[in-house]
């Protein structure tokens, strides 16, 4: 399972990556004169990673997918682009019944990843209130968010789920800027927005959001699911709904807390960001560099799953959950244990 934790992430603009051997070599032309910036062994990689401008050999993408190593580009905000995919593993036969329930099935496992998220979230919200002066607005997106939770348990129709979903997202995001404790005015917090975020925060979380979400992506596929056939989100063509499924459990847990902790604790700055000609922003190089590194040893911290009732490493979360939930679609399980943090 080691292996599965080690990622690269190639963020420097220009890279070339190519094979020599069973090697993987990442190169730079540098002053007109090509440099090796670093050469490694395929088989203690897991997933590599491309930001930006970076150059992949076509040999390099057939030995990722001949060595199951996960290879993902993305632009320069974070969003994912395009996935060289090898071959499928698993059977046919999960795989059909996987849509059978998608079909069939769906709101039992929408309520229980929504109800998961909610309790996730607000998990952090108390931890806030912990630590720190209580508002009435905390207050009350924390007792709306027992409420979603309460009103979940019932919930037949997936469109209520859905929306009960998005309630308490604005609920928990109406508050999120009161958990930033960092007086860079920079750092203020009024909505989540995307596609381009507008601001550092919006800017932080969705690049770890699509970081992660490729990583959930891999994992449904290593336990032979299909990342797109989903539950909660809509399908549609080119989005991996399941894996934006399992993204749920883990927002909260992983990526939110990642970014309060980045901020709060200034190891970012107002400096680490850009604003381009249509006003989106973006984590510069090196500072998209240090928050891959923390994003690194946030998933080496350890946690007791609540299911299993083992010690799991956190960057081992979206396989454990993948193979969770193959084993619910074979009947191995009665139900699925979506993943929430007490």
């Amino acid at each position: 399972m080691k292996k599965l934790q080690n990622c690269l992430y190639i963020n420097r603009d220009g890279a070339y990556l190519h094979k020599e051997r069973e090697t993987l070599l990442i190169e730079q032309r540098i002053d007109g004169k090509k440099q090796k910036l670093m050469q490694l062994p395929i088989h203690s990689i897991g997933h590599i990673f491309c930001f930006g401008n970076v150059m992949v050999s076509p040999q390099v993408m057939g030995f990722c997918g001949e060595n199951a190593t996960g290879l993902a580009f993305f632009n320069q905000y974070g969003r994912f682009q395009a996935r060289v995919v090898g071959k499928q593993s698993g059977n046919v036969l999960l795989r059909r019944q996987q849509y059978r329930i998608s079909d069939e099935q769906a709101v039992v496992l929408a309520r229980n990843i929504v109800a998961a998220k909610v309790r996730s979230s607000r998990q952090v919200l108390q931890r806030h209130t912990r630590n720190h002066q209580s508002t009435p607005e905390m207050e009350c997106a924390i007792q709306r968010h027992r409420q979603i939770v309460e009103a979940l348990s019932a919930q037949q129709d997936l469109e209520k789920i859905r929306g009960l979903e998005g309630e308490a997202a604005s609920h928990y995001f109406s508050v999120f800027g009161s958990l930033i404790t960092n007086t860079d005015k920079a750092f203020s917090f009024e909505n989540r927005n995307r596609r381009p975020p507008k601001d550092p925060v919006n800017a932080m979380l969705s690049f770890l959001y699509a970081v992660l979400g490729n990583e959930i992506s891999s994992a449904l596929q290593g336990v032979g699911l299909d990342p797109q056939a989903g539950f909660l989100h809509a399908e549609r063509p080119g989005r991996d709904s399941l894996a934006q499924d399992l993204l749920e459990e883990f927002r909260a847990l992983i990526v939110d807390r990642l970014v309060l902790t980045l901020i709060n604790r200034n190891q970012v700055g107002s400096k680490d960001f850009e604003v381009d000609a249509l006003g989106g922003v973006t984590i510069k190089e090196d500072a998209r560099k240090a928050v891959l590194q923390a994003y690194q040893l946030k998933k080496q911290e350890e946690i007791i799953h609540p299911f299993l009732n083992e010690k799991v490493a956190i960057g081992l979360l979206p396989h454990v959950q993948s193979m969770l939930l193959a084993r619910y679609i074979r009947g191995d399980l009665d139900n699925y244990p979506p993943y929430y943090s007490r």
